[in-house]
């Protein structure tokens, strides 16, 4: 997959394409929904989204949101065979833009697409005053074709964003991960700690939650692609996520002990899946306490991870 980030520097073999419009915070079913439709023989399949999320421009002093970030999105997508991401910045001149202009001047002039693909619930342009219809009308006037996706349902349940967000608050993220058709993740750059772990016999590969939503603090059994370096693979483990309220700390962030593993992470990249939620942070009477808690923990997530 290849990325480019302004549409007025997209190189000539990266227009013409089928594309899927939209924020795609999580690429959940929905959006792969939006992705499949965008899917058209003979064109190249595309996705235009933008950087910040555009939430993140009107407040930013908002508390963290989203799913996962840039990188992590851009993964997500060239797994699912996106050939051109334009990743487009939403800045004061972008948010400025009418919904024709947007239109007129970034998908049939500097993007030149042939196809567009957005949800039923689109809304775009300056103050959010254009709609999924409005697009289809301007795209017969600009010479693009529009097709609008039908939001995707379970019963009365709407797979969206915000509902993956609440299911991930409570603790829930089997739910998440029916409504994402993954596991939610949680990527980025192992760092250094403050190595308690090592000496409590729990090596944690530590890692920043920085600028995402606070899935619920607590224990969590995961699964933990290391994505680079000598130790790339997948191992089970366990997670600590959240503040350390046995140690005073309050900057919270993920810590992953990884089953079965010798070796040096840091600097590695790792996605980490959370595939239950154990039990919520605790402070203990002990480090011993502590411990056998730990043990208990490592027991139960080996016990789920060995059903999936």
């Amino acid at each position: 997959m290849r990325i480019t980030r302004h549409w007025l520097s997209v190189p000539p073999e990266a227009r013409g394409s089928s594309a899927a419009l939209g924020n795609f915070d999580g690429v959940h079913c929905g959006h792969q929904r939006v992705i499949d439709l965008a899917r058209r023989d003979g064109l190249p399949l595309g996705i235009v989204t933008f950087e910040p999320h555009p939430r993140e421009f009107f407040a930013p002093d908002a508390a963290p949101f989203r799913l996962m970030n840039r990188k992590a999105r851009a993964s997500r997508l060239a797994r699912l065979g996106v050939e051109w991401l334009y990743e487009l910045p939403f800045d004061a001149t972008l948010a400025g833009l009418s919904a024709h202009a947007f239109a007129q001047e970034v998908l049939a002039g500097g993007l030149g697409v042939r196809h567009v693909v957005v949800g039923a619930d689109f809304c775009f342009g300056k103050g959010r005053m254009g709609t999924a219809s409005d697009l289809v009308t301007y795209g017969e006037e600009l010479g693009f074709e529009v097709t609008v996706a039908p939001l995707l349902a379970d019963g009365d349940r709407v797979f969206s964003s915000t509902a993956i967000r609440t299911a991930l608050s409570e603790g829930r993220p089997r739910d998440a991960a029916a409504m994402l058709g993954h596991w939610h993740r949680i990527e980025g750059e192992v760092l250094h700690g403050e190595k308690r772990g090592r000496e409590l016999g729990y090596p944690t590969a530590n890692m920043s939650i920085s600028g995402l939503h606070p899935p619920r603090f607590g224990v969590y059994a995961v699964q933990v692609d290391v994505l680079n370096g000598p130790h790339a693979g997948r191992y089970g483990g366990v997670a600590s996520l959240g503040v350390r309220p046995m140690f005073g700390e309050n900057t919270p962030n993920l810590e992953t002990f990884l089953f079965d593993f010798r070796g040096d992470l840091y600097g590695a990249h790792l996605s980490v899946a959370l595939i239950a939620h154990l039990r919520d942070e605790a402070r203990f009477d002990s480090l011993a306490a502590l411990i056998a808690r730990m043990d208990a923990d490592s027991t139960e997530a080996r016990a789920i991870l060995a059903t999936l």
